[in-house]
């Protein structure tokens, strides 16, 4: 089997995300929603819309987020709306809330084994396929996030986010953090819900993982430990999971002090766990070529 190619620079500007995007050779057709994180009120180590304002207005896309399961400024359409403004998406793009309003959409997962169905904001049927822009960074939960937490967390509704956090016990955002499932069920879910948006856009999809500014905490925690590992670059591929394993072993690979930081956190939530299960799945392989492009 051939491997999935992932196109890698060490630069990072914008305009090398837009370079590397360009080795993919994909045409995003139609509408193209573009998945990015709004960044937390007082999260300092999110990326900018100027960062991204190249790459965005290449593909012509609409930036699309969904709302979030916790509290803060982002668990509701107002205040999300009033956040993307504040940290200026909405200067520069045409923005949307994708679960602005409660009735979901929802989409079946024929092989799931923890969630048989998955919960989006109803407003990407609007859309003909999708740009994954995502920051590589820790996570407190799942480990690390990358282009699989985008599809999966990242484009679930608010009451999908609860849905996959409890490994499909729980819709209710109030409740789920009481009575959290074992961890690698949670990984699971996210692994089956991200294969959904992988289905629904058949193709018509395309992922870029920026690595910089790696702190051990996801651009959703209001009080984030700075990064703790030096920037590495930006990747583009059109498999999800090898570009995130790729991230990974870059990582490991990596001669920087911090790594071990910034590993442990990937390791003790068992973070490996969600790339093995989207193998798995079959939306993609953990079996790539490396294309350095500088």
């Amino acid at each position: 089997m051939e491997k999935s190619k992932v196109y890698f620079t060490k630069e990072i500007t914008p305009e090398s995300v837009v370079k590397v995007f360009e080795k993919l050779e994909k045409k995003l057709p139609g509408k193209v929603a573009v998945k990015v994180h709004s960044g937390e009120e007082g999260n300092q180590n999110y990326l900018q819309p100027e960062f991204m304002k190249n790459i965005i207005e290449k593909v012509n896309g609409t930036v699309v987020e969904c709302n979030t399961a916790y509290e803060g400024q982002r668990n509701n359409t107002e205040k999300h709306k009033k956040l993307m403004k504040d940290h200026g998406w909405t200067k520069y793009f045409d923005v949307d809330i994708m679960d602005a309003e409660k009735n979901d959409l929802v989409f079946a997962i024929p092989n799931g084994k923890i969630i048989k169905e998955n919960y989006v904001g109803k407003n990407i049927v609007n859309y003909d396929s999708m740009l994954v822009l995502s920051h590589f960074k820790g996570h407190p939960m799942g480990g690390y996030g990358g282009a699989l937490k985008q599809l999966s967390i990242g484009c679930s509704s608010s009451r999908g986010k609860a849905w996959i956090h409890s490994a499909g016990k729980e819709k209710d955002q109030t409740k789920i953090w009481d009575n959290l499932p074992e961890q690698n069920k949670f990984l699971e879910a996210m692994a089956e819900s991200a294969s959904s948006i992988v289905d629904y856009f058949k193709g018509n999809i395309a992922f870029i993982n920026i690595m910089c500014n790696m702190s051990v905490d996801c651009d959703c925690c209001a009080i984030a430990e700075d990064p703790c590992i030096k920037d590495i670059g930006i990747l583009a591929s059109l498999d999800p999971v090898a570009i995130d394993q790729a991230c990974i072993d870059l990582v490991k690979n990596s001669n920087d002090k911090g790594k071990a930081h910034f590993l442990e956190r990937v390791e003790s939530r068992n973070g490996m766990h969600t790339i093995d299960v989207a193998a798995d799945l079959k939306i993609g392989s953990k079996e790539y070529e490396l294309i350095n492009i500088d």
